[in-house]
């Protein structure tokens, strides 16, 4: 084979890894937007919608596997992770918020990697959780968020080996602790709070009965 036959196939070979590799942050650039919208929508009870969403980024994801297949080296650069993470982050809180589960990760079909690092990042969306259950004055779901916030970090903080394996997992985690903390004072004060103005409720019913 003559060196410019050599030169000419590299460079097809270069050029149709670019465009893969543009295909597929395109796709994860969608995916990650969708479920990060999705999530936004759960917080507001939208759940069908939410769902809709991804669905649609559960198919931006199987196109950049499919991408990805023939080129290894794209499969598992940040960007890419971000898009699965912020997917499971997404599957997971709405799974939380409509049945009380996690699901598996078999169910969500992601790298256990993502699936961990997504898991971690649930906390910060159940503190908001519980934050707009605390303004509602929903004390019952306030504490039921931050139950599972302290079982997702409780289980977290015991595998060992994916906190050497995975570097992220351990700073997402040390922000969990402290997410969960000051979640645990809010929800303290929030009960104190209806505690109070349910006593006042009760005196000024039974000072007006009593006339």
């Amino acid at each position: 084979m003559s060196l410019r036959k050599i030169m000419t196939q590299i460079d097809g070979e270069l050029k149709e890894r670019d465009e893969t590799r543009r295909a597929l942050y395109e796709s994860m650039r969608k995916a990650t937007r969708l479920s990060k919208k999705a999530i936004h929508l759960v917080h507001k009870e939208k759940l069908e919608k939410a769902k809709e969403l991804l669905a649609e980024a559960y198919n931006r994801l199987s196109e950049i596997k499919e991408l990805s297949d023939p080129h290894k080296h794209l499969a598992h650069t940040g960007a890419v992770d971000s898009a699965f993470q912020e997917y499971t982050e997404a599957k997971i809180f709405i799974s939380l918020v409509e049945n009380d589960r996690i699901p598996h990760k078999n169910e969500i079909e992601v790298p256990s990697s993502s699936y961990l690092l997504g898991l971690a990042d649930v906390v910060g969306e159940l503190r908001r959780r519980t934050l707009d259950a605390l303004r509602g004055k929903n004390i019952e779901i306030a504490e039921k968020s931050l139950r599972i916030m302290e079982s997702i970090y409780n289980e977290l903080i015991l595998l060992d080996e994916a906190f050497h394996s995975l570097p992220p997992l351990r700073r997402k985690c040390d922000v969990a602790r402290r997410v969960i903390e000051a979640t645990r004072g809010d929800v303290t004060v929030g009960i104190g709070r209806n505690s109070l103005e349910t006593s006042i409720r009760d005196l000024n019913k039974t000072i007006r009965d009593s006339k």
